[in-house]
């Protein structure tokens, strides 16, 4: 099976660019209610994932509890605990599956290393639940 079957494409994905100060990572993963997110680079490559977690702990150690120096900090500056590793858009369903049981994403980089996209690990269980286990059960997720 091709993973291009679980990709949420790059168009329809919230991500931040690595230029963004940390206020803007911080607005951003607000708006939409998100964990971690993607980071790219204005010409599209893969730079990295940033979470809640690297977020906490940069506004204590960069902006010492002052939100309103989080405008004057790169989202870059900030030390990733775990970034998410990205597949090719070639990889083979085994090796998508053993990244999203460690990652809640898995971004997907063409052959340039360009983003283009994610395959969440709820489409992937979606899928096995509707194909394999229940069809009914996948339909309420």
């Amino acid at each position: 099976m091709n993973l291009l079957f679980f990709l949420t494409p790059k168009a329809s994905c919230t991500y931040l660019y690595d230029d963004y100060s940390v206020r803007q990572a911080l607005e951003r993963m607000e708006a939409g209610g998100y964990a971690a997110l993607p980071i790219l680079s204005r010409s599209g490559a893969y730079r990295g994932t940033l979470t809640e977690g690297d977020l906490l702990w940069a506004i204590k150690n960069l902006c010492s509890i002052d939100l309103r120096d989080a405008k004057n900090h790169n989202i870059m500056d900030i030390s990733h605990r775990k970034d998410n590793v990205p597949v090719r858009v070639t990889t083979d369903m085994q090796e998508l599956l053993l990244k999203a049981t460690d990652q809640n994403f898995v971004p997907v980089v063409d052959d340039k290393g360009d983003f283009i996209g994610i395959v969440t690990r709820r489409a992937i269980m979606r899928y096995c639940l509707e194909h394999f286990i229940n069809p009914q059960l996948a339909e309420a997720l």
